[in-house]
């Protein structure tokens, strides 16, 4: 066609770079079987592996996975493992890790570190978290996240003061940002489950039968157990901020005290015609200045009573559901 530029290698990559905004995790139904069953073999203790896969513009898909040793170094094996994995044909391309949780509790300064340490070298990876203990509540227990751009900033910065989280404007609940998760199987996995499903002629499942499970104590007791000692541990972080207060409260009436006496000797020595002392010295104790506590670990806090509130609220709302159902259904009778 007349007129028509040809495209180059430039454009093309600059075009992927503006349009590679990551928007979806696609999982395939292989790599979800083999974390589930990974989580779950070692309950109640927290695993964590690799996930292989590509980055294709805003998708980010996971076509592999395999669990990181305990005892080996982990280094070594995560290479020969990839290297092994190439040999047979299999996505080789680390895109993240997966990780699993118990009640969602993965709100932690280890996965903020592990996350800056993975992106110096991978331009988009995510954590795949798997909670086994949510499974009995007939949901798929899988989510994606990453961190957020404003808080990558931030903590490049390596300073989580109040004064600086007010210049940034940034919350508590704006460190992970969640991507939505696609569970992908192939058309010949697809068949498979549609002819095993036909082949079913039961009227009803044991897995339907779950659902009429009315008991609603352990998961929820366990829910706000956890609730309460997130909500103890955030109380001791606010305590170490009124400590931080108190302390430099008290240095700033030492500094004030010592300057007071120093300008008296001053005025004394003024008279006398001697040499002046300088009004401050670097050298004594009280102008030491008081390290400001980080306010890294109460975001995270917070950030995980959140988790624990939308679990409760939707968990209620559930089983309010079903008891309105069975009340109901006798009232029928």
């Amino acid at each position: 066609m007349a007129g028509t530029q040809p495209l180059s290698f430039a454009s093309i990559a600059q075009k992927k770079e503006k349009n590679g905004t990551l928007q979806h995790v696609r999982l395939d139904a292989r790599a979800v079987l083999q974390i589930a069953k990974h989580c779950r073999e070692t309950m109640p203790d927290l695993v964590s592996g690799q996930l292989l896969g590509l980055d294709v513009q805003d998708t980010l898909e996971v076509t592999y996975c395999f669990p990181f040793p305990v005892s080996a170094t982990e280094e070594d094996y995560q290479l020969e493992m990839m290297r092994c994995l190439r040999e047979v044909g299999i996505d080789n391309n680390t895109v993240g890790w997966y990780q699993s949780a118990y009640l969602g509790a993965y709100q932690t300064v280890e996965l903020v570190e592990t996350f800056i340490s993975y992106e110096e070298s991978i331009r988009q990876c995510v954590c795949v978290i798997y909670d086994p203990f949510q499974e009995e509540q007939g949901v798929l227990p899988v989510k994606a996240i990453r961190l957020s751009e404003r808080f990558k900033k931030v903590y490049k910065d390596g300073e989580f003061t109040p004064s600086q989280l007010l210049e940034s404007k940034l919350n508590w609940d704006q460190i992970f940002e969640e991507i939505p998760v696609q569970v992908h199987n192939s058309s010949l996995c697809s068949v498979a489950m549609e002819c095993a499903d036909s082949n079913n002629t039961s009227s009803t499942r044991q897995s339907d039968l779950q659902h009429l499970n009315l008991s609603t104590n352990p998961y929820l007791e366990k829910n706000l157990r956890f609730l309460v000692e997130c909500m103890d541990e955030l109380a001791n972080e606010q305590q170490k901020v009124g400590y931080y207060q108190r302390s430099l409260a008290r240095q700033e009436q030492s500094i004030t005290s010592w300057k007071q006496k120093r300008k008296q000797e001053n005025a004394i020595r003024r008279a006398a015609g001697e040499e002046l002392l300088p009004e401050e010295d670097p050298t004594n104790p009280i102008f030491k200045p008081i390290p400001e506590p980080t306010r890294l670990d109460s975001m995270l806090i917070a950030n995980q009573i959140r988790n624990y509130c939308d679990k409760v609220d939707t968990f209620k709302a559930k089983s309010l559901q079903k008891l309105y159902l069975t009340k109901a259904i006798h009232e029928s009778d």
